[in-house]
């Protein structure tokens, strides 16, 4: 629903299949949900992906997505989000759910966007969007690094990890980081299946940022690294991921990840690191 001339205001509802933990929705979702009240804002102006490609040649891609997660969001949950423009593909969004309190705030966060010009011709976004967006003219240079060395698992681009019959898109990289931290938690022997049984540790995200800096296309092998680069008062550590194709950065990422303790007297709480756990993240003994 258009609000004013930069503001939009939407209901959502979480997909099923993203409660993966009781019915608690994980933080791809949370993300995704971001996203789509973004490309909504250009929907209701009348201006959605398809009309946009389709009329004026040009690809609306998300690039960079930033978010804070202060609360959880279950699966019956409805979702109010409320969407900025900022100028030049910067949207800042709030997604809100009813709780018996009142209104909660699950999500602050910023995503950006940008117009790709698929025609070569020098297109520009009609002028009712020359303020909200512009054509991409290039990406962002990476700017996160992680040792050489680092956790590395290699994988390649499928067709359903792109957009636009050509390039990978935003979201597979979100959903990349949340099976490559699984994966690297699995190989420092820290399974989240383990941990759940023994512990009844859940993994929770409370910040994340995926930003794209450079093109992978269908069929490219992409390499990711992971590594934990610092922890948080023994209670969440910062991890931080970056995807490579033939030596050069297409994507990076930070995650600040933790634990929830599911039952006991603890439940609710985060869960306190213990030092064979903070060993085991750190990779202390490489």
């Amino acid at each position: 629903m258009l609000v004013d001339e930069t503001v939009s205001a939407d209901t959502f509802r979480p997909r099923y299949g993203s409660a993966n933990i009781r019915t608690w929705i994980g933080f791809k979702q949370f993300v995704s949900i971001a996203e789509e009240a973004v490309l909504t804002w250009f929907r209701d102006r009348g201006r959605g992906p398809q009309e946009l490609y389709e009329s004026h040649g040009l690809a609306l891609s998300v690039l960079d997505s930033s978010v804070l997660l202060p609360s959880v969001l279950t699966i019956d949950d409805t979702v109010e989000a409320q969407v900025e423009s900022r100028g030049a593909g910067d949207f800042r969004v709030r997604l809100t759910t009813e709780r018996k309190t009142g209104p909660e705030t699950v999500l602050k966060g910023r995503v950006r966007v940008g117009l790709v010009d698929e025609t070569g011709e020098g297109q520009r976004p009609p002028g009712d969007l020359a303020a909200a967006v512009d054509v991409v003219p290039g990406l962002p240079p990476a700017t996160t690094t992680v040792d050489a060395d680092a956790f590395r698992h290699d994988w390649t681009a499928r067709y359903f990890h792109c957009q636009y019959s050509s390039r990978v898109q935003h979201s597979a990289y979100v959903a990349h980081l949340e099976e490559l931290v699984d994966r690297y938690l699995a190989g420092v022997g820290l399974a989240i299946p383990e941990l759940l049984e023994t512990r009844g540790w859940i993994p929770v995200v409370s910040r994340a940022r995926v930003t794209l800096v450079g093109q992978a296309c269908m069929g490219d092998v992409i390499a990711s690294r992971f590594a934990v680069t610092d922890v948080w008062k023994d209670k969440a550590y910062d991890g931080r991921m970056t995807c490579e194709v033939g030596g050069t950065p297409v994507a990076q990422a930070s995650i600040v990840h933790g634990y929830a303790v599911s039952r006991g007297s603890e439940a609710g709480q985060l869960a306190t690191l213990d030092a064979d756990t903070l060993h085991r993240l750190t990779r202390a003994d490489r």
